[in-house]
């Protein structure tokens, strides 16, 4: 009988991971228990992922505020520093900021409009059109630019971030000053002292912002890379890919991502004789369509994947020989053609009208995305995502 299912992502349910459980042997169990269970047959070339945050917990991988604190005094002076572009988020921004205020005399705050990196508005490009503003170079205080905009709020949360932050850095004592700015090297003219929170954009940031003069420039990949008295660490990212634990403790990204990896596939293959590819995985790379948000908050998809989930996509598009090579053919024939031309395929297909419109990113990117729909981020309690079938194409019996 010929074979009508796909692709099949299937989220694992777990017991919640604490602080020095043994995850590879949690996430073998899981698995076997669903083979045990019926509702998995394992196949070789299956892919079992890990949400980063469960590695994290199992690593006891935390630090505190007042360690934050500790390390930007070292490394910034401890008196007046610029944070710069910093996304709008209490979980993922607003206790990393409580660390940063707590470790200086006075911030300078400087945020992106009329979003943050990652898509979160705090005013529309139809509002500063409005106004007659260009954000590639104007500067606005905050008082400009609540005259200007009103109180920001928002969409989804009501939250006035801009507020918000004031009063948090504003709570731990410290003297608060908001601009907002596109430019990186607006802040150099405020402080020669900064610490610059864009994820995706940080290596330009600091680039050009030790080209205009500045001092010390560091990145939140630069704080919390080592412990700081007895806290964990990330010795790659610092606290990119942090998240907000408990009003005074952080959870960092885990470490030592490839070695849980690979370890975890030989644990695979020993209880189930297949060859079972493994990733780590944190945020998903794509973008809400009405809240205009890019989800990847995280500095990477996927922090630790084994080597067969390297590469990108080797596809035919099919509707494009349907339309094209093969519309005069219908039914078998034109099953049997594209078929053929599968199994005929070039080993890569780069630059190739065949693939065209084909997703050209890379596998872990894809899979991840994948893996975070799949298990969500509130109480699904499928920490671990099992998927089958992503290797098949249209030949695949």
């Amino acid at each position: 009988m010929e074979r009508i299912s796909g692709t099949v992502s299937r989220g694992l349910r777990a017991p919640i991971v604490k602080e020095g459980d043994d995850l590879k042997k949690i996430a073998a169990d899981t698995l076997m228990a669903a083979v045990e269970n019926g509702e998995v047959t394992v196949q070789d070339r299956d892919i079992f992922a890990v949400t980063e945050s469960i590695l994290a917990r199992s690593q006891g991988n935390y630090c505190t505020v007042d360690q934050i604190a500790e390390d930007v005094r070292i490394k910034l002076g401890g008196g007046t520093i610029g944070v710069v572009f910093p996304i709008l988020s209490r979980n993922r921004f607003s206790i990393v900021l409580k660390g940063f205020a707590r470790g200086a005399k006075k911030v300078i705050l400087q945020l992106s409009y009329p979003s943050d990196e990652v898509g979160n508005e705090l005013v529309s490009l139809d509002q500063l059109d409005e106004k007659g503003i260009n954000p590639y170079s104007d500067v606005l205080t905050q008082e400009q630019f609540e005259s200007l905009f009103g109180k920001s709020r928002h969409p989804f949360t009501a939250m006035d971030y801009v507020n918000y932050y004031r009063e948090l850095i504003e709570s731990e004592g410290t003297e608060c000053e908001i601009i907002f700015s596109n430019n990186p090297r607006t802040i150099v003219s405020y402080t020669k002292n900064i610490l610059t929170c864009d994820i995706h954009t940080r290596f330009r940031s600091k680039r050009l912002m030790k080209a205009e003069g500045a001092e010390v420039v560091l990145g939140m990949d630069d704080i919390m890379t080592s412990s700081v008295n007895g806290s964990g660490y990330n010795d790659e990212y610092g606290l990119l890919g942090s998240n907000k634990a408990t009003e005074e403790l952080v959870k960092l990204f885990p470490i030592h991502c490839q070695e849980f990896v690979e370890s975890l596939q030989e644990e695979l293959c020993s209880r189930t004789g297949k060859h079972i590819e493994v990733m780590v995985y944190g945020d998903g790379a794509f973008k809400d369509p009405v809240g205009k948000i890019w989800e990847l908050a995280d500095p990477v998809v996927s922090p630790g994947y084994t080597s067969g989930l390297n590469g990108t996509p080797n596809e035919l598009k099919l509707k494009y020989l349907a339309d094209n090579q093969f519309k005069h053919l219908k039914g078998d024939d034109l099953k049997n053609a594209i078929k053929k031309s599968i199994h005929e395929k070039d080993s890569q297909l780069k630059g190739k009208m065949d693939s065209e419109g084909t997703t050209p990113r890379r596998l872990t990117d894809l899979i991840g995305s994948l893996c975070d729909l799949t298990s969500g981020s509130g109480d699904k309690g499928t920490p671990f995502i099992y998927i089958q079938g992503y290797f098949d194409n249209y030949t695949t019996n």
